[in-house]
């Protein structure tokens, strides 16, 4: 069953300084809110103090039903989240074959390319990219699961649909919604949402053109007394109370647990998001369509070289790269492996548990509030 605020609070951390407003009303401990793209990272995150959210946007209805019926088996006694893309210039209900019919044979010719330059044999088993076309219908069904589950959040990652956040928060949920600019936010109100969570330029995955830093003070302002996290880049204890100081009430992190032993990543792909710098990170149409970024691959460059194609619009370029990123994930094709990863994958040097990864984050932001004390000492003398 699903646990409200007063069920999952821990009394002990009532007192403690970095349990913010915002924490006292989502029943979490820390102001550390994790994406996390596998239901057992979500969990040991929201197990740990923080509010776990599990990236579901490459799972079919059926599949995510199944999934966050798991997750609160793993765990029962704390609140936990689900996040969603929600893209409104889409098809409404479109099959994958004529998606794929209308992908240019350029294209496909292009991918052939790919299979043979990298010896890729093919998939004999499909992932959401091969056998999902990203549709208005397909969201609905999304959707549908998330408001019959009994997580207790819900944020949209892209798009923020009013119809979809009312049926979610009539069925419960508290809303948040990623926003990438204020004009962004100030659909995201109309739509009625709860929290903002300022996702700067930084971020992995599906991020916008302008910078963290400067991003958040801005979705303060316009936020007409909401919460907001800061996102995008955050990889550090010091970066939380920077948030916190800047007036978030607390940060979105989501590069940093793929380094976590839970997220059991393959070893090609762990390996290159441990050696993986801020630098070695690029946005690129590659991935879905839409401005994304990720950890560099040789994917990723092949589309630069050129020759290339441009990128399609989504869902055509799912469609059309379905099939490669299949056999590439169930064969781990070491230089085609790529993970959406934002600036911060300069922190991710291990494999580590979650509580470790947490416990880091919360000894560093006490130690960096610590550090500011001077400055209010003189400010007060």
């Amino acid at each position: 069953m699903a646990h409200t605020p007063e069920q999952t609070q821990q009394p002990a951390a009532v007192q403690d300084p970095l349990t913010n407003p915002l924490c006292r009303r989502l029943g979490i401990r820390w102001p550390v809110y994790g994406l996390a793209h596998s239901i057992e990272v979500a969990a040991a995150i929201s197990n740990a103090g923080g509010l776990g959210v599990y990236a579901a946007a490459r799972d079919g209805p059926d599949e995510l039903a199944g999934k966050l019926r798991d997750l609160r088996r793993l765990c029962p006694d704390r609140p936990v989240g689900v996040d969603l893309l929600l893209p409104t210039a889409l098809p409404g209900a479109v099959d994958a074959d004529t998606v794929a019919a209308a992908v240019p044979e350029v294209h496909k010719a292009f991918i052939d390319r790919l299979f043979a330059r990298f010896e890729v044999p093919p998939a004999t088993q499909g992932n959401f990219f091969s056998q999902y076309v990203r549709s208005q219908a397909l969201f609905e069904e999304q959707v549908e699961a998330v408001a019959q589950s009994n997580v207790e959040v819900f944020a949209a990652g892209v798009g923020t649909p009013a119809g979809t956040l009312a049926r979610v928060r009539k069925a419960g949920k508290t809303t948040m919604a990623l926003v990438g600019a204020a004009r962004h936010a100030q659909k995201a109100i109309e739509a009625g949402v709860d929290i903002l969570v300022a996702q700067g330029y930084d971020a992995g995955g599906h991020t916008g053109p302008i910078g963290t830093f400067t991003l958040v003070p801005q979705i303060i302002a316009a936020a007409q007394g909401r919460p907001v996290l800061a996102a995008g880049g955050v990889g550090t204890g010091a970066q939380i109370a920077a948030s916190l100081a800047m007036g978030a009430q607390g940060a979105w992190l989501g590069t940093l647990w793929l380094g976590t032993s839970e997220q059991q990543l393959a070893g090609p792909l762990a390996d290159k998001l441990i050696a993986a710098g801020s630098e070695d990170t690029v946005i690129t149409r590659a991935h879905s369509g839409k401005p994304c970024r990720v950890v560099r691959s040789a994917f990723s460059d092949a589309w630069e070289e050129p020759g290339a194609p441009a990128p399609l619009e989504m869902p055509y370029q799912q469609a059309l790269t379905g099939r490669l990123l299949a056999a590439v994930e169930q064969h781990a094709v070491a230089p085609l492996m790529y993970e959406a990863a934002g600036q911060s994958v300069a922190w991710v040097r291990e494999v580590e548990p979650v509580a470790t990864v947490m416990h880091r984050l919360v000894q560093q932001t006490r130690e960096a509030l610590a550090a500011l004390r001077p400055y209010l000492e003189a400010r007060s003398a």
